[in-house]
């Protein structure tokens, strides 16, 4: 099933709808299963450290293998490699189901995140090979809106076959997720890379390839952009549970209350987006973003500066910073992706690299020595805005030079004109 021309695919809301829901795959295999951590530590007579470790199994393949699962659809397709990637995915899943020892969950979850990543990856590759300016934020909006539902419903559905069936049905659904999206991939998705346009898998070309676009500045400051806005808000999912419950009063059913609005501006800034493409600039969307999310950081710092902690206040800020991030998003994503035409799926692949080993950071460093108290955590999300804001700035300076095309083989940008 090879694409031969761009108009044979008749419609990109179906497009968006498949790689979404490739990408959804990563939230779901790490939230689906978090109600049932008790239930999996009394089953597998485990430790409560021991079930975390089957969290940590599954993001550091996930990391490592985000960096490879683009260079790989470069040189192999992006259609082939995807199925491949489902595929183990899906028979990780289905082992998951029949442990009986932690340490063999631990070894299926690290199958898992190292499949799991292909999705998102590839997909990005995939918008970039059918479309571009316009088309193509508005695709990236599509898919975002539709990713930014997956972590709102997978603790949902987690918890509710837990409750029904116990921690094993999750992976059963896994599984069955894995399958029919398979199906549906082996059927509607189709080539987007012909074979005059792979490129090597030579280690040597690889290692020149990866140097290159890992110390390319454009591409740099646009991911650096990305993961400083994303650290920003999540700082307070890392934060979660001590932002909520010790800070806020809210109890262990009450999570919603940061997911809830998060969700909602995720939602409603990937919409705008969508909105915006082909009517505003990629440079003005991005400032728009900027200044929904310093609205959001004002206020937040505005409110736990002076007024006492509580519900619903100190949630108001997040919608406005997470609606902000999400309109700069899909315009940062194609600003990093558009240096490299020839290594699309690489330069997607160290993009989730960079900004997974950041969430890593984040995540076992900063949002610890953050979520103190609600100010500290008001004042990190400012600084993580200020760094993004500036790594923006200085990248739409250069932006004469980002819209050339840069050429892995002598490190240099051809002249567009």
């Amino acid at each position: 099933m090879t694409l031969r021309k761009r108009q044979d695919v008749k419609s990109s809301r179906g497009i968006a709808v498949l790689l979404a829901a490739m990408a959804a795959l990563g939230p779901f295999s790490i939230d689906a299963y978090l109600p049932s951590m008790h239930d999996i530590a009394e089953t597998l007579h485990a430790t409560p450290l021991e079930v975390q470790q089957t969290l940590t199994a599954y993001l550091v393949p996930f990391a490592i293998m985000a960096l490879w699962h683009g260079a790989i659809s470069d040189a192999l397709g992006r259609r082939k490699v995807t199925l491949f990637f489902l595929g183990v995915f899906g028979l990780a899943s289905a082992a998951c189901i029949f442990v009986t020892r932690i340490e063999h969950l631990w070894i299926f979850r690290a199958v898992q995140g190292i499949a799991a990543g292909a999705g998102i990856v590839i997909g990005r590759a995939i918008v970039r090979d059918l479309f571009d300016g316009p088309q193509a934020q508005r695709l990236i909006s599509s898919i975002a809106m539709m990713f930014a539902i997956a972590p709102a419903l997978a603790p949902l559905i987690g918890g509710r076959l837990q409750v029904w069936f116990g921690w094993r049905s999750i992976f059963v659904f896994l599984v069955l997720m894995t399958c029919l999206l398979w199906l549906v991939c082996w059927r509607a998705l189709p080539e987007t890379l012909p074979p005059q346009s792979r490129q090597s898998l030579r280690a040597g070309y690889l290692v020149s390839a990866y140097k290159n676009v890992l110390t390319t500045p454009v591409f740099l400051l646009a991911c650096g952009a990305i993961t400083f806005n994303f650290a920003g808000f999540f700082i307070y999912i890392m934060s979660a549970p001590v932002f909520l419950i010790s800070h806020l009063g809210a109890s262990e059913t009450e999570f919603l209350w940061l997911f809830g609005p998060a969700m909602l501006g995720l939602l409603a800034g990937s919409w705008l987006s969508g909105r915006y493409a082909g009517k505003l600039t990629q440079k003005r969307t991005i400032l728009r973003g900027y200044l929904l999310m310093g609205t959001g950081v004002l206020l937040n710092i505005a409110i736990c500066f002076f007024h006492a902690p509580g519900l619903p206040w100190n949630v108001l800020p997040i919608p406005f910073y997470t609606l902000g991030m999400a309109l700069t998003m899909p315009s940062l994503t194609l600003l990093a992706l558009e240096p490299f035409p020839e290594r699309r799926g690489m330069a997607s692949s160290c993009q989730m690299f960079l900004q997974s080993i950041f969430n890593g950071l984040v995540s076992g460093v900063i949002a610890p020595a953050l979520w103190g108290s609600t100010r500290s955590l008001a004042l990190g999300m400012g600084g993580f805005l200020l760094l993004g804001a500036i790594l923006g700035w200085i990248h739409s300076l250069a932006g004469a030079e980002s819209s050339g095309r840069f050429d892995v083989d002598n490190g240099k940008f051809k002249n567009n004109g």
